[in-house]
């Protein structure tokens, strides 16, 4: 049935609005954390327990600076007991090369035999290849040494300490995690419905809750190719432009615009009503201001309003409040 908007005995005033151009495409928005692109686990190359720690986390490192190191006294003990066993080598060296060369000369003589100066010589092969292996050995030594002290690979950000001193920590333990200066990037999480519209390479706008006034053109560049098993969500990393302003740690909301399959228009959430168990608008006549029913088809809520597909046009008259009075 329709009815007029005004009734006899009581006007009641409705609220209308004009259905603009209907739009094929949504924008998309997730938030998530800027962090650096490459993240280094940085850990002890040898087992020992931790004596100093020389930088905290936020400090600013540059390649080459110790970080922490561990106890170094049984590492220098190894490398005096190999100095001795090098040494000890190097004199059997000599000696037996002092037989070799006496069995050489009492061979040239005819004073010995021959198997006599082989054996004296396979001797002195044999002396020789001990000291070569001592060599190695005390090389090894004294680069344990020098692994008792974790120094940066890169310039970076500690972002992370994961032990301290007094802890006992094994051989490639991460001990601090280094933000490497350079790319930035923000990390989102985006669920498996919306994940087909974000491909590496996609332009996307960073907005920061920090600072209203910064938005930077991104790019996607590495879209996950499994989602998590906990959130079912898929980790899209979003390149950054350099710009000072930017931080690690720093909110960042992307937005994407996705083409529909469908173009929509949209209306104040104010003007649904349902009827009969569907949803639908009231519409208003322009020439002779009356209201009638339309169903629509809703497909999906957002913020400010409801995207419609189905039943609406450029130019329509919709009444956005007073549903209440409509029948």
């Amino acid at each position: 049935s329709q009815e007029k908007a005004e009734v006899q005995d009581t006007i009641r005033p409705v609220k209308v609005v004009e259905i603009g151009q209907a739009q094929n495409s949504r924008e998309l928005a997730y938030s998530g954390s800027v962090r650096a692109r490459t993240e280094m686990n940085l850990g002890f190359r040898i087992s020992g327990k931790v004596t100093q720690r020389l930088v905290d986390i936020g400090q600013h490192v540059t390649t080459g600076d110790v970080l922490a190191r561990i106890d170094s006294t049984d590492y220098e003990l190894s490398v005096k007991s190999a100095k001795a066993s090098l040494d000890a080598a190097e004199r059997q060296v000599e000696t037996v090369d002092l037989t070799r060369k006496r069995a050489e000369q009492l061979y040239a003589k005819n004073f010995t035999s021959k198997s006599q100066l082989e054996q004296a010589t396979l001797s002195y092969n044999q002396a020789v290849a001990s000291r070569d292996a001592a060599r190695s050995t005390l090389s090894q030594a004294q680069n344990q040494v020098v692994y008792t002290d974790l120094k940066a690979s890169e310039n970076g950000i500690v972002t992370a300490v994961s032990a301290d001193v007094g802890q006992v920590v094994g051989a490639g333990t991460p001990v601090m995690t280094v933000a490497v200066d350079g790319d930035k990037e923000v990390l989102i999480a985006v669920p498996e419905m919306d994940i087909a519209a974000f491909k590496p390479g996609k332009d996307v706008t960073a907005s920061f809750w920090s600072d209203d006034a910064l938005k930077l053109s991104g790019k996607v560049r590495e879209v996950a190719g499994s989602a998590d098993q906990q959130s079912r969500t898929f980790a899209v990393r979003v390149s950054l432009p350099n710009d000072h302003r930017v931080l690690l740690g720093m909110t960042a909301t992307i937005e994407a615009d996705v083409n529909n399959d469908n173009s929509y228009v949209s209306i104040p959430l104010t003007a649904l009503a349902e009827k009969d168990g569907k949803q639908m608008v009231w519409t208003v006549d322009r020439d002779t201001a009356m209201v009638h029913g339309r169903d629509i088809k809703v497909a999906d809520f957002t913020g400010d309003g409801v995207h419609v597909t189905e039943g609406l046009d450029s130019g329509d008259l919709v009444v956005a409040a007073g549903t209440q009075f409509m029948s």
